[in-house]
């Protein structure tokens, strides 16, 4: 049994912020940029209804993004329009004006010259950032904090890019990013934002719009109406702001109920909420966890915003909870398809058990409306990214004791 710790929050209890800059018109931008990439597809949103009638709700969708462009993660979606963004203004040229075949003609190219995006990360994003410098005939430069897997090197690597496990945690790889560039005239391509640095990291919330916008029209296929609730992960709240301002920006009051979920050895966004003065506080150390991708200790300034004014509740778990999920999702129950999930991307799932089960957790599944009517929303961020590790944790039951 995980030891939990929650914060509830009253709907509009703090002042609104504009959403303006992750709304659907910006939604439907970064989202036909991304369309003109070679194998862009939506990525499947599973419903899973035997798991509903386990849990006693009505539905349970989860948006499955291991199918994105083969590289078994969503994050793609943000470095590949944020640097869309940055050679569109180089080029003097708006992004709805520009394809990849137009990026990439021989005209272009030579206009551009080379430039060299550098960036730090667990794996995923460092992979993305990789993957479409290399399509776009750029260069990468990639740092990984201690302890990185070397799957997610080789497979960074394997894009044609320099990447390095360094001997920092994650916001000290980020700092060793951010210095690099600034010494080499590189171009920072990092997911979260700080006082100075803020514009990158909203294009690259932009740019994970593409599945927010990619759920909602699925569900209108469907004819199912929005989600009452969702679970988002947050490492530094990038992707969770991402999703919560979509919804905001669309529903409003009526928006879902939105919990934001976190490592318990790294849960900056928890402990910023809970010390509500108005300053964001940092968690250090190697903040080790199994979930790799949320081992974050600074929350981004952007995210943090819409996440403080539109969040319903804050959560940290351990990372059984992790566990849980990915065993949960990849043996699924009845006619329920089997979604492989890695930690970072179950960890919503497991959470979901927890909420609908566990006795501790009753004052929270009350307080925020849990019932056989909640259609609940989860995405898993990432498939087996670490395959070794996957493995380890469904097969064995085992993962690393911190």
């Amino acid at each position: 049994m995980s030891d939990f710790d929650y914060i509830i929050r009253k709907r509009d209890e703090k002042p609104a912020v504009s959403v303006d800059a992750v709304s659907f018109d910006v939604a439907r931008t970064a989202h036909a940029f991304l369309s003109t990439f070679e194998g862009y597809a939506y990525t499947p949103l599973r419903k899973l209804d035997a798991l509903a009638q386990a849990f006693g709700v009505s539905r349970v969708f989860v948006k499955d993004e291991s199918h994105r462009f083969g590289l078994n993660a969503f994050k793609v979606l943000g470095s590949g329009f944020a640097m869309g963004k940055y050679l569109a203004r180089k080029l003097g040229r708006d992004i709805s004006e520009l394809s990849f075949d137009s990026l990439t003609s021989e005209e272009t190219r030579a206009k551009l010259g080379e430039v060299t995006f550098v960036t730090a990360t667990d794996g995923n994003h460092g992979r993305g950032v990789a993957w479409m410098a290399n399509k776009l005939g750029q260069k990468a430069v990639v740092y990984m904090p201690k302890g990185s897997s070397r799957e997610r090197l080789q497979n960074i690597k394997k894009e044609n890019a320099d990447a390095y496990i360094t001997e920092l945690n994650y916001d000290g790889a980020v700092h060793l990013a951010e210095s690099d560039a600034a010494k080499r005239g590189w171009v920072l391509m990092q997911d979260t934002a700080w006082d100075g640095y803020e514009e990158i990291p909203t294009w690259i919330t932009q740019g994970y719009l593409t599945l927010s916008c990619e759920i909602y029209r699925q569900l209108e296929q469907i004819k199912e109406p929005p989600p009452t609730h969702i679970i988002l992960q947050a490492g530094v709240g990038s992707f969770a702001s991402s999703v919560l301002g979509f919804f905001t920006s669309l529903y409003g009051n009526s928006r879902p109920i939105t919990i934001i979920a976190e490592p318990k050895s790294a849960a900056c966004i928890y402990e910023t909420a809970r010390a509500d003065d108005g300053k964001l506080r940092f968690v250090t150390g190697d903040m080790n966890t199994i979930m790799a991708g949320l081992a974050c200790g600074e929350p981004s300034t952007i995210s943090y915003r819409i996440i403080d004014a539109y969040a319903d509740a804050f959560v940290t778990c351990g990372d059984e909870v992790a566990a849980e999920g990915m065993r949960l999702l990849g043996n699924p129950m009845g006619g329920d398809a089997r979604i492989v999930s890695g930690e970072s991307g179950a960890m919503p799932a497991g959470l979901l058990r927890e909420i609908m089960r566990s006795d501790s957790l009753s004052p929270l599944r009350g307080a925020l409306g849990f019932n056989r009517d909640s259609r609940i929303l989860l995405i898993s961020t990432e498939g087996d990214t670490d395959r070794e590790n996957y493995r380890s944790v469904v097969w064995d039951g085992a993962y690393p004791s911190f």
